[in-house]
């Protein structure tokens, strides 16, 4: 036997290790489930998504387990596992993620999966503890107050210069985004970053000439 012969003998042999007993495959699966849940609940829990996507959070667990049996089927063979990468090398993903927690949450899972596949059950243990802490404690860190928008409508030309009065009373912070005069008819809008919304839309809607006056907050990047 040749070192050609040895190499590939022991090649093959790293890759047939893995006792696949049903035993050990329904522990797999069954550890691969609970860490599933449990990035389930922590989804659900952490994220802040202004529209809650159920579907996403469905998918979370479901990706964990698939990709666990992925890989207990890559650990049985290297024949196929050189085939399964060839397989899922052509699949493309169209869907686009438009949260950055979304993923964070995605890579978790498919992580997730992965470890608990290998075998590596506590890796997932410690991974799912800092994440939790980690998420939790940076959701929980203050940052700059994020700016709502007002929205003026009214007549006379005068009602800006009134307007911006108001607004200069109230807040430190504030920029005209938009303004449009038709007929007479006022339309403003302003980011303001006000101390008292209440006050300030009280004193605006009781100036003279104004139509309606609205107060927007959005869930939008913070403008420090």
């Amino acid at each position: 036997m040749g070192f050609k012969d040895i190499f590939k003998k022991s090649f093959i042999q790293g890759f047939t290790r893995y006792d696949a007993t049903p035993e050990n495959i329904i522990v797999v699966f069954l550890i691969a489930g609970f860490f599933a849940l449990y990035i389930f609940f922590a989804y659900r829990l952490l994220t802040r998504r202004t529209f809650y996507s159920k579907s996403f959070n469905i998918a979370l667990p479901a990706l964990v387990m698939i990709t666990a049996g992925v890989i207990l089927t890559i650990q049985s063979s290297v024949v196929i596992s050189l085939g399964m990468v060839g397989a899922l090398s052509i699949v493309r993903f169209r869907t686009a993620i438009k949260d950055p927690m979304d993923l964070v949450f995605l890579f978790w899972a498919i992580s997730t999966g992965i470890i608990c596949g290998a075998g590596l059950a506590q890796i997932s243990c410690v991974l799912a503890f800092i994440l939790t802490v980690a998420l939790f404690v940076f959701d929980r860190i203050p940052v700059a107050k994020a700016p709502k928008i007002l929205m003026v409508s009214g007549s006379g030309y005068e009602l800006e210069e009134k307007i911006m009065a108001i607004v200069k009373e109230f807040c430190k912070y504030y920029t005209v985004k938009s303004r449009a005069l038709s007929n007479g008819k006022v339309n403003l809008v302003v980011e303001i970053r006000s101390k008292d919304d209440s006050a300030l839309l009280q004193k605006v809607a009781n100036t003279e000439n104004v139509a309606s006056s609205t107060i927007l907050a959005h869930d939008g990047e913070v403008t420090y």
